[in-house]
């Protein structure tokens, strides 16, 4: 199996590592970390692993791939430097800031020939994956229609999420990022043929070009074949609950949607439409956190080769843009 190493060790780095670790095999070779604590900790997890300060300890190790899981303003530099030196990357979402360090990531995997993944988690529910199967087997006849919701009670503790310059934006990018890319694949990727957006601040409009970022978001996207896609997200929004995470997804001949249970950021429910009635497709408990992680080191094992898939990310990281720059007609 692979020989990994993980960069960055907060919540999220962790956890990938031990799914990774639980479900493949995969070697923890080394784990870098500014934050002592972080790396004892990650460490603590796996033994094994030679603990290290920053990336350029990683890249004199005989790595196969690395997880990233740093601040979003990093991940261009480190993916590109990893790639450089022959290392398979995946790496926590956005890929990029923009769709520029987007494509720059994505060609210089492409120049070294090494597989590049992104974490983009919510694709791998089993909720979503039984609507898919339902989209694709004609049951919902042709789609026009999808609603995607995404309020997050809290917002992020990290300061640096805060700062347009470093994380790239709000929770467009940070939540947003996990439903644009839903509309995306469930429909295999049809063209985006108008964006309209309107982003607020503190229950103010932002204008376009502010160096602040955003806690809510509206967005209207129109995908060739005619299907119109209503978004929104938040941060720190009064939800009455934790989160609101909900997808739905309308056809000629039924609908199908999930939603999230209690509040719940994890547990989802996925329901068939005909009509009146409803048959449920997906329930709680799903362990689907770790899999967009697995699912790569899987990959890396079999063909560590670049994928062109990759290039759906820079897709991806351009509708985002064009939010954020108020939308396109």
């Amino acid at each position: 199996m692979p020989r990994l190493g993980y960069l960055g060790v907060g919540w999220i780095g962790r956890h990938r590592m031990e799914a990774i670790a639980r479900h493949t095999g995969a070697e923890v070779v080394a784990i870098a970390d500014p934050d002592r604590r972080r790396r004892e900790t990650a460490v603590a997890i796996a033994p094994n692993a030679q603990s290290c300060e920053h990336l350029g300890q990683l890249l004199e190790l005989d790595l196969d791939g690395i997880v990233i899981a740093t601040p979003s303003a990093l991940h261009a530099e480190h993916s590109i430097a990893a790639l450089e030196r022959g290392v398979a990357v995946f790496c926590q979402k956005p890929l990029g800031r923009s769709a520029v360090e987007a494509r720059r990531i994505v060609d210089t995997a492409r120049s070294a020939d090494r597989l590049l993944g992104v974490d983009l988690s919510y694709r791998h529910t089993t909720a979503v994956q039984k609507m898919r199967e339902v989209i694709r087997s004609g049951g919902v006849g042709r789609p026009y229609a999808v609603d995607l919701v995404f309020h997050n009670a809290y917002g992020p503790d990290a300061e640096w999420f805060y700062k347009k310059d470093a994380s790239g934006g709000g929770c467009v990018i940070d939540l947003g990022v996990h439903l644009v890319d839903l509309a995306l694949w469930l429909f295999d990727y049809r063209t985006v043929v108008q964006v309209d957006s309107m982003l607020h601040a503190g229950g103010r409009p932002l204008v376009v070009g502010s160096d602040k970022v955003e806690d809510y978001a509206s967005v209207q996207l129109q995908l060739d074949g005619g299907i119109s896609v209503r978004l929104a997200c938040s941060w720190r929004i009064s939800a009455g609950r934790d989160a609101v995470i909900e997808a739905s997804i309308y056809g000629t001949a039924g609908g199908v949607a999930l939603h999230n249970v209690n509040g719940s950021f994890y547990d989802f429910i996925a329901e068939r439409f005909i009509g009146t009635s409803r048959e449920r497709i997906a329930s709680p408990p799903d362990d689907w956190g770790g899999r967009a992680a697995i699912a790569w080191v899987r990959q890396l094992a079999r063909e560590p080769r670049f994928d062109p898939e990759a290039e759906r990310l820079v897709q991806l990281a351009g509708v985002l843009d064009r939010i954020y720059d108020g939308g396109s007609h």
